[in-house]
């Protein structure tokens, strides 16, 4: 099971917290939930005195036995917090049909969350990987070699292949595409591959400046022209010198979060963290 199913399989009153109304600044959306029980919590409001108020009020309407409540909250010095917005939180007593309602809405989320493929099982496509899986996307690692597959430990789909092109092909609209296989032109074929769909959030090729002047040159030669102005290459390039790939794969993902969330409005991601 999930976390979050085993989190509201866990017997005992249970409360879902909701930020119903923002105004102003706040750490978190309208919309955003997490869930508190007796002994733990799972999600967060925004953290802070907003969320530490908030599970002790959701805490003692469980001990009491009540069904609701609305917390109207200031960010500012009241609470020794600086946003400087206001907020409502409803506080919820769940029952058995609220937590597979709640179940039933993460399957929706998780199902909406946009997909990145990682083409190339190396040390780097591995680092990504170890990133990806704790961010609201879905990650597929990709790679026709087997043996680097296995060496992943991150908790993501992988794909063995020979052929990557198809999996460019059949993921869903709005996908983002990181290319860093072992070999040059298949680089370059998934690159293309990914340019052509012209619905991608992001196209990301490793290499340096000579290499994005060469794949203009194959996108211009062997692909009717197809243009490299979509593509981000080199990825991760932010000014630093580091190489290692712990510090490449961060930059890139930094690179492609900020595509994502810029192209779909910042929308409510469904990952919790659980405590």
């Amino acid at each position: 099971m999930s976390t979050l199913e085993n989190f509201l399989a866990a017997p005992g009153p249970m409360a879902r917290l909701r930020l119903s109304r923002v105004r102003g600044s706040s750490p978190r959306e309208a919309g955003c939930e997490m869930y508190v029980s007796e002994a733990a919590r799972h999600g967060t409001i925004g953290g802070g005195q907003l969320e530490h108020r908030a599970i002790a009020a959701a805490r003692r309407m469980l001990a009491r036995g009540d069904l609701a409540e609305t917390l109207d909250l200031p960010l500012g010095p009241e609470i020794g917090q600086c946003c400087g917005g206001r907020v409502e939180v409803s506080l919820t007593r769940m029952g058995a049909q609220d937590r597979r309602l709640a179940l039933a809405r993460a399957a929706e989320e998780a199902a909406a969350l946009p997909m990145v493929q990682i083409h190339g099982a190396g040390h780097v496509g591995r680092a990504l990987a170890e990133l990806m899986q704790h961010l609201p996307v879905r990650c597929l690692l990709v790679d026709e070699r087997a043996e680097e597959l296995a060496l992943c430990a991150a908790k993501v789909d992988t794909v063995l292949s020979a052929l990557p092109e198809l999996e460019i092909a059949m993921a869903p609209a709005g996908s983002a595409f990181i290319v860093l296989t072992h070999d040059h032109a298949l680089d370059f074929l998934c690159a293309s591959a990914a340019l052509k769909r012209q619905d991608a959030r992001y196209v990301g090729l490793i290499g340096s400046a000579t290499k994005r002047e060469k794949f203009r040159r194959f996108a211009r030669d062997a692909c009717d022209g197809l243009s490299d102005e979509a593509l981000t290459c080199p990825i991760g390039a932010q000014g630093s010198r580091d190489k290692r790939p712990e510090v490449i794969a961060a930059f890139v993902v930094a690179e492609v979060l900020t595509a994502l969330t810029l192209q779909q409005g910042a929308a409510r991601p469904m990952a919790f963290a659980a405590e």
